[in-house]
């Protein structure tokens, strides 16, 4: 049992997914007090073998930093015993997520209108890979392959370089992000309807939903999408810039601070420049801006640019290293690197002032909680008890 009380306490989880976002979604609910029973095959979550490196016996970091905060059982669904016991659990569940390819639950004796029928309450999310339908329906996908066929690749990386993958799994990871959302809506609903329903996630679909601007100019106007590295296709001077000793981003959003950027950097004379007076015009002539303005930045240090930007109010950041990044002083004010279980573990990024997510537990060992899990449900069925 969770033994904190965070906003989602009283909810239960039952949890079939395995790898990233399924995964991501119910440590997130997890975080903020739902119990979540997360249940593995015998060979375990393909996830904990994806190392080195690895945090303790059998499983990876990768692993680790996706299944915090959820009691683990470990059942064969391929035989009817460990059938038998998933049908035990559902019955007192509030919410099923679960990443299978389409017809496997069925096989089991648990096709949608199964579930619909013996468990009305029941709030299903599903996540595959392109959904059931269409010509990919039924497809397995990972990440990456989202990223390549729903446009993500074709707008990452420099101008005369390849696509490239982001560097994060994002596709993976916002799917697990709006997996939460539609369980908040779905359960939402269930208080007017006192139904439960099905939701239906694709990675896919996540990749297409992520293309903004992109996607909006080209519904637009026809305007085919170009990678331009670190640059912003309609903000402009939107980039990274060489500093003394690094690099730093600089995002100004507004002629306001393109204002003060100029005169902080002894530069007036650009705001005379008909090519730079609106953003639009500096959008057009990204390139020129650029050289106009990176001498002025490259004599000075990053520290001293990040301070008096955040002094004038300019957004802007150094480049830093993942490294760099968790031991930020802001990481530490905001309690995003955290000490679980005698393990490191990044903090959580939903803060509730009444009721806020807490770490309780470190990820459990495969099995760990099958034998005390399986006694619940007997004692909850007996009907001596």
């Amino acid at each position: 049992m969770q033994s904190h009380f965070g906003s989602l306490d009283g909810l239960r989880v039952v949890d079939l997914s395995r790898v990233l976002a399924g995964p991501l979604c119910t440590q997130i609910l997890g975080d903020h007090g739902a119990e979540v029973i997360k249940v593995e095959p015998p060979a375990g979550d393909d996830t904990r073998r994806w190392g080195p490196p690895f945090v303790g016996e059998g499983s990876s970091a990768y692993y680790e930093s996706l299944n915090r905060n959820k009691r683990n059982v470990c059942l064969d669904l391929k035989g009817e015993p460990g059938q038998a016991a998933l049908r035990r659990l559902l019955e007192n569940a509030d919410v099923l997520v679960e990443n299978f390819r389409q017809g496997t639950l069925a096989s089991w004796g648990l096709s949608d209108e199964t579930i619909r029928s013996r468990w009305p309450r029941l709030v299903h999310c599903r996540i595959t890979g392109f959904g059931a339908d269409g010509p990919r329906g039924g497809s397995p996908g990972y990440d990456a392959v989202a990223q390549a066929l729903g446009g993500l690749m074709s707008i990452n990386g420099e101008a005369a370089g390849p696509p490239l993958k982001v560097g994060v799994p994002i596709v993976d990871m916002v799917t697990g992000f709006y997996a939460v959302s539609g369980i908040m809506f779905a359960l939402h609903e269930r208080e007017r309807s006192g139904s439960g329903q099905l939701i239906d996630l694709a990675l896919f679909d996540t990749a297409v939903s992520l293309l903004h601007p992109h996607s909006s100019s080209w519904l637009a106007d026809g305007t085919e999408a170009r990678r331009t590295g670190s640059a912003h296709p309609t903000i402009q001077p939107y980039d990274t810039f060489e500093a003394r000793d690094g690099q730093i981003f600089i995002a100004v959003g507004n002629d306001d601070q393109f204002e003060r950027l100029c005169h902080f950097l002894n530069l007036p004379s650009l705001l005379q420049d008909t090519r730079f007076t609106s953003n639009g015009d500096r959008v057009r002539n990204q390139l020129a801006l650029k050289e106009a303005l990176s001498p002025a930045l490259a004599v000075l240090e990053r520290e001293h640019l990040d301070d008096s930007f955040r002094a004038l109010g300019i957004p802007a950041g150094n480049v830093q290293t993942v490294s760099e990044a968790l031991q930020d002083a802001q990481s530490v004010a905001r309690s995003m690197v955290l000490q679980i279980g005698g393990r490191r573990a990044v903090g959580i990024p939903i803060k509730l002032s009444r009721t806020p997510g807490a770490v309780v537990t470190p990820p459990h060992a495969k099995g760990q909680d099958t034998e005390e899990v399986l006694g619940e449900l007997a004692r909850d069925s007996d009907p001596t008890h």
